[in-house]
């Protein structure tokens, strides 16, 4: 067998893995919870939410024991672009997302801070390990408050919450603990098949594997927020769709990344210069094109789904056109991204801000008559 074919192989079937192990590891998790007698609001904003990124962390904790840092770093980054683009784009081209949870709309900043810091600390070309602790701090400190916020205003996360099945517990708490360990050993084997199939394919590709952990590994490990998202949308639960890729967001940022750099331990994780310069920037311009949409009208159309999608396609083509045959063009590419399709985004998020601050504001004033 080809060595590429070999390596794309376990790429799919890593991610595969992936998928199944993480609903093993959330169905084990979210059984014993109940048997334990949690609340099912502390299993939702903790034990599911820990489960859909289990995936990221996996591979990022395999990633660094390896010593592909760069795979661990891109696979975070990457993901947190791919939630708010494809993720968020899909679900709102399926059904447009109306944002009514206040929760939702106090961890959208936060997720902008988080991603800005995670940026800062980057800078320097390494996540050290004290960088970790303070994500992992700030990880428990925003679960703590956000557990908090929704036992004080039951209304803040209502919608936002998933589903906890009251017979999760029917098998009792040898099959739980059966399932989290099966889901725990399978995590462990799809991160180790997808890392290698991920760090082979790079190498016959003659591509970093940074670009990999980009594009394949991110949209791989990210395919649980993307089911859960397009269900929830379907089902008209727009509020969780939301929340679901929000929290993955932070939780990619405080517990991947930070959990990586602390298994780095005193090396601390290594960042390439192309993402401190160019991806994390990105990811940090993703964070911040939400404040207009859930601050102002509250709402993502399915027009603008629809360019989110868009812009997921120019971002993969600009990470991928300079390692092809036309690689000449990439200069030309991103100047027209640049000078075209960036002041059009602009102008439409702005337009959109406008007409709802006219609109409010004429609302204000006939009210006041």
């Amino acid at each position: 067998m080809p060595e590429f074919l070999q390596a794309s192989l376990e790429v799919l079937i890593g991610i595969a893995l992936l998928f199944g192990g993480g609903e093993l590891f959330v169905q084990g998790a979210v059984a014993l919870a109940v048997i334990f007698g949690i609340p099912q609001l502390v299993i939702g904003l903790t034990v599911v939410a820990l489960g859909t990124s289990a995936p990221e962390l996996f591979v990022s904790i395999n990633s660094v024991l390896q010593g592909a840092d760069a795979l661990a770093v891109s696979n975070a980054v990457g993901s947190n672009i791919f939630n708010v683009m494809v993720v968020l784009g899909s679900s709102a081209v399926v059904l447009p997302l109306r944002v009514e949870s206040r929760l939702v709309r106090r961890d959208v900043p936060l997720m902008i801070a988080i991603s800005a810091a995670v940026w800062g600390m980057a800078s320097a070309g390494r996540l050290t390990w004290q960088a970790g602790i303070a994500l992992l701090l700030g990880l428990v400190i925003n679960t703590i408050w956000e557990i908090r916020t929704a036992r004080e205003e039951p209304d803040a996360t209502e919608g936002a919450e998933p589903e906890i099945d009251a017979d999760a517990a029917s098998g009792g708490w040898q099959v739980a603990v059966l399932k989290l360990l099966a889901g725990i050993v399978v995590l462990t084997i799809g991160s180790k098949v997808l890392v290698g199939g991920a760090t082979t394919a790079a190498t016959l590709l003659g591509v970093s594997e940074a670009v990999i952990g980009l594009t394949i590994v991110s949209a791989g490990t990210s395919m649980p927020e993307l089911i859960t998202s397009l269900v929830a949308a379907l089902r008209g639960r727009t509020d969780l769709a939301i929340g679901n890729v929000v929290g993955s967001c932070l939780l990619n940022l405080m517990m991947v990344l930070g959990g990586g750099a602390l298994m780095a331990a005193g090396r601390g994780l290594d960042v390439s210069p192309e993402l401190i310069s160019e991806d994390l920037p990105v990811m940090l311009l993703t964070s911040l094109a939400c404040l207009p949409i859930f601050w102002t009208r509250g709402q993502i159309s399915r027009l603008e789904g629809g360019l989110l999608l868009g812009l997921y396609v120019l971002y993969i083509t600009d990470n991928v056109l300079p390692r092809t045959q036309l690689s000449e063009w990439s200069d030309e590419y991103r100047l027209a991204i640049l000078c075209l399709v960036m002041p059009i985004v602009m102008i439409l998020i702005i337009t959109q801000a406008v007409i709802y601050w006219r609109t409010t504001r004429h609302s204000a004033d006939h009210s006041l008559r």
